[in-house]
């Protein structure tokens, strides 16, 4: 399918958006790397084609619509009652504290390349706090478009996930990643 110029929108039936962490320590063999899911969230791009200086993309996240998808290695298996844990401290406890920080949310400020080969920067809202990211992406085959930044999560006061007396630790770098199947244009009925 070839891009178009037009202004889409962008969500869960159309796209998927995934947190994958890795993990550090002493005791990263009992932890898990984790793959994690926005089940809640909206954007909207602007597609200008021949001329990406007049595009844009912006994306709503409700923090507390993640989802843990998978978790891999590992001592043992990750359990329903684990994801639920990790699920309940994302959220609420300790890490994105989705009460007073209900959004994430991400507006970019420039975009360049082409549509097999893009780069998005822009502003990344986490706990408001506001840093710029790359954002890299590429556009071919079954997914349209994909792409992925590295987050440090210190950068946004989110201390990484600790266990056994800090033996195991989630890595203080995230990788976001992104993938859109198809386009639906902003006007259409949903």
């Amino acid at each position: 399918m070839a891009l178009t110029d037009g202004t889409y929108r962008l969500g869960p039936s159309n796209a998927r958006l995934l947190i994958k962490t890795g993990r550090t320590g002493l005791g990263r063999r009992a932890g898990h790397d984790l793959t994690i899911e926005a089940v809640r969230w909206s954007g909207k791009a602007v597609l200008v084609v021949g001329d990406p200086d007049n595009a844009s993309v912006s994306v709503t996240v409700e923090t507390g619509s993640l989802k843990v998808r998978e978790g891999t290695g590992g001592l043992k298996a990750l359990t329903d009652a684990d994801r639920a844990e990790i699920e309940r401290t994302l959220a609420k406890r300790d890490l994105l504290h989705s009460t007073e920080h209900p959004t994430i949310t991400f507006r970019s400020t420039r975009v360049a390349g082409t549509p097999q080969s893009f780069e998005i920067t822009g502003d990344l809202t986490i706990k408001g706090r506001t840093h710029p990211i790359t954002v890299h992406g590429q556009g071919n085959g079954d997914r349209l478009l994909h792409g992925w930044a590295t987050v440090t999560q210190s950068t946004w006061g989110i201390k990484p996930y600790t266990a056994f007396l800090g033996a195991l630790r989630l890595a203080d770098e995230v990788r976001m990643e992104f993938e859109v199947t198809r386009l639906e244009p902003a006007d259409a009925p949903r």
